[in-house]
C-alpha cells in the first residue's frame, strides 16, 4: 500500500467525522451566503481546527467567494480545500541535516509515542543511506531507554546509553564524542517528558541544548516535538510549553490513524508557524513519512 493510500485510512475517522458534517452543511445548500460560511465555521471547530484558524480560513473565503464570483458547492469545497491548503504549505517540512554530523533533539511528554518516532525515524534516515547513532538520554525512566534499545536493534543503529538517572546532558556528550569519531550521519537525541514536573523538565532540556551548540556549533540542528494527535487542543497547549524553553524546528504527529482530531494540525501549524516534518499513521516500522500538505488536504477532504 502506497502512503497516500494509507495516510487516507489513517485519517478515515477524521475524514468520516468531518465528511459528515460537511455534508450536512450541503445537504441543505441553496446559495453561498452568510449562513452557509457560518455554518462552515462552526465545522472547522467542531473538527478541533481551532477557533482562531477557522475564523482565518472562513474570513479568506469569503474573500474568495466575493472575488471569484463562487456561487456552486464544488467551488466553495475546491475553495476551502486550498484555504487549508494554503496554511499547511506555509512552513517548509524539510529535514535540514546537510552537516556531518547533524543533530535531532526529540522532545514531547510521555506517552506521546516520543520513542517510537526516534525508532522510525532513525529505520527511515538508514533506509536513505545514512549512518544514525541514538542517544538515550530519557534517564529518568528505565523503560525508555530499554524502549530506544528495541528499536535501535531494529533499525538496525548503535545506541549510546549510561545507567538509569545518570546525568542526560552527560549522555549526550558521549554520544557526540562518538558520533564525531565514527562519522555519523545524524545523531538523535531522546529526551524526559514530564511536564508536571515543568521547570526541572525544561531545565534539564535547557543543559542538553547547551551541550550540543558547544559541542557541535556549525551543525545542522533539527528540535522535533512529538505530539499526540488523539489529544486535539491540548495538542496547542504543549507546543506552547515548550516553545517557551527551546527553538523548535517542527513537529512529529503521531497517532493520526486513532483520531477524528486531525484537524487540529492545521489550527497547530497556524498559530505556531511551525511545519509538520513527519506524521505517524500505524504501528510499523515504516509507519512514519514525511509530512506533504497537498497529500494531506486530499486525503482529509477529498471525496
Amino acid at each position: 500500500m502506497g502512503f497516500f493510500e494509507q495516510l487516507k485510512n489513517g485519517l478515515n475517522k477524521t475524514k468520516t467525522s468531518f465528511d459528515e458534517k460537511m455534508n450536512q452543511v450541503f445537504s441543505n445548500f441553496r446559495k453561498v451566503d452568510e449562513e452557509l460560511l457560518e455554518e462552515l465555521e462552526e465545522v472547522l471547530i467542531m473538527s478541533d481546527v481551532g477557533t482562531d484558524t477557522s475564523l482565518k480560513i472562513i474570513d479568506n473565503l469569503r474573500q474568495r467567494i466575493k472575488k471569484e464570483n463562487i456561487k456552486e458547492e464544488q467551488e466553495v469545497r475546491e475553495a476551502l480545500k486550498e484555504e487549508i491548503q494554503q496554511i499547511l504549505e506555509q512552513t517548509d517540512s524539510n529535514l535540514k541535516l546537510d552537516t556531518t554530523p547533524s543533530v535531532i533533539l526529540v522532545v514531547g511528554v510521555n506517552g506521546v509515542g516520543k520513542t517510537t518516532s526516534i525508532g522510525k525515524i532513525a529505520n527511515r534516515l538508514k533506509q536513505n543511506g545514512k549512518k544514525v547513532i541514538l542517544a538515550a538520554a530519557d534517564t529518568f525512566r528505565a523503560a525508555a531507554v530499554e524502549q530506544l534499545e528495541i528499536w535501535a536493534n531494529r533499525a538496525g543503529v548503535e545506541l549510546v546509553k549510561k545507567e538509569e538517572k545518570a546525568d542526560p546532558a552527560s549522555v549526550v556528550f558521549d554520544a557526540i564524542k562518538i558520533a564525531k569519531e565514527k562519522q555519523a550521519d545524524v545523531l538523535i537525541c531522546d529526551t524526559a517528558g514530564r511536564l508536571h514536573n515543568k521547570k526541572y523538565l525544561m531545565d534539564e532540556l535547557e543543559k542538553i541544548k547547551k551541550v550540543i551548540d558547544k559541542e557541535m556549533p556549525e551543525a545542522d540542528k533539527e528540535i522535533l516535538l512529538v505530539l499526540d494527535a488523539t489529544t486535539g487542543q491540548n495538542a496547542i497547549l504543549q507546543v506552547k510549553a515548550f516553545k517557551e524553553t527551546v527553538d523548535l524546528t517542527g513537529l512529529i504527529l503521531t497517532k493520526l490513524d486513532g483520531t477524528a482530531k486531525g484537524g487540529v494540525v492545521i489550527g497547530i501549524v497556524e498559530e505556531n508557524k511551525l511545519p509538520i516534518k513527519f506524521i505517524g499513521v500505524g504501528e510499523k516500522m515504516e509507519d512514519m513519512e514525511v509530512f506533504h500538505a497537498k497529500e494531506f488536504v486530499n486525503a482529509f477532504l477529498d471525496k
